[in-house]
C-alpha cells in the first residue's frame, strides 16, 4: 500500500499545475495572454508571482524523478529519461526566464533556462519514443506514438506560430503529464502488484 501512495502524489502536483498555468495569468504582468504566453513566462524574472511557477515547475520535476524511480524501476532507459525530463523541470524552476516587464535581466539565468527547457523536451521525447518499444498493448503503443509526435511537432510549431505558443505549449504540457500518470498507473498495476 505505500507504493500506491508515493505513485500517487504525480496526480496532485498535476492539478496545482492546471490551476495555477490558468489562475496565475489574472496576477501576472498586465501584458500577460494564456493564448501567446508560455508557463515560462509565469516564472519570468520580474514577472509578478513568479515563485509560484518556479515552485510547481521544481515540484513537478521532484516528483516525476520520485515516480520515476518507483514505477519503472526495471526499465532503465525510461527511467533515465524520465530523470533527464525531471531535471529539466526543476532547472526549468530555478533558473528563471528572461523578463518580460523590465529592460535588466540577468542573461545567465535565462540562458541556463533556455538549456534545462530543452532538456525537459528532449527528456520527455525520448521517453515517449521509448515507450513504444516495452509495451505490448496496441493502445498504449499508439499513444505512446502519439503523445511522442505532439511532442516533436508543438515545439516546431510555437516557433513558426509565436502568437500561439501559450496554447500550444499548454496543450502539449497537459497531454504530457495526462498521458505520463495514465502509464504510470497501468504500470504500477501491471508490476508493481
Amino acid at each position: 500500500m505505500r507504493d500506491e501512495r508515493k505513485v500517487l502524489l504525480l496526480p496532485y502536483v498535476f492539478l496545482v499545475f492546471f490551476v495555477v498555468i490558468f489562475l496565475l495569468p489574472f496576477v501576472s504582468f498586465a501584458e500577460y495572454s494564456i493564448i501567446s504566453n508560455t508557463t515560462s513566462h509565469l516564472g519570468a524574472q520580474k514577472a509578478p508571482f513568479n515563485w509560484v511557477m518556479n515552485l510547481v515547475f521544481v515540484a513537478l520535476g521532484g516528483l516525476v524523478i520520485f515516480d520515476s524511480n518507483l514505477v519503472f524501476r526495471n526499465f532503465y532507459f525510461q527511467r533515465v529519461c524520465l530523470i533527464v525530463f525531471g531535471i529539466g523541470l526543476i532547472g526549468s524552476g530555478l533558473f528563471p526566464h528572461r523578463s518580460l516587464v523590465g529592460e535588466t535581466n540577468n542573461i545567465t539565468l535565462d540562458y541556463w533556462h533556455s538549456l534545462f527547457a530543452t532538456l525537459t523536451g528532449i527528456g520527455f521525447a525520448f521517453f515517449a519514443f521509448s515507450v513504444i518499444f516495452i509495451v505490448s498493448q496496441k493502445w498504449l503503443k499508439w499513444s505512446a506514438i502519439a503523445v511522442f509526435i505532439v511532442s516533436i511537432l508543438v515545439p516546431i510549431l510555437m516557433v513558426h506560430f509565436e502568437g500561439f505558443q501559450g496554447l500550444l505549449q499548454r496543450f502539449m504540457m497537459i497531454t504530457a503529464l495526462l498521458w505520463l500518470m495514465l502509464l504510470e498507473e497501468y504500470f504500477r498495476k501491471e508490476f508493481l502488484n
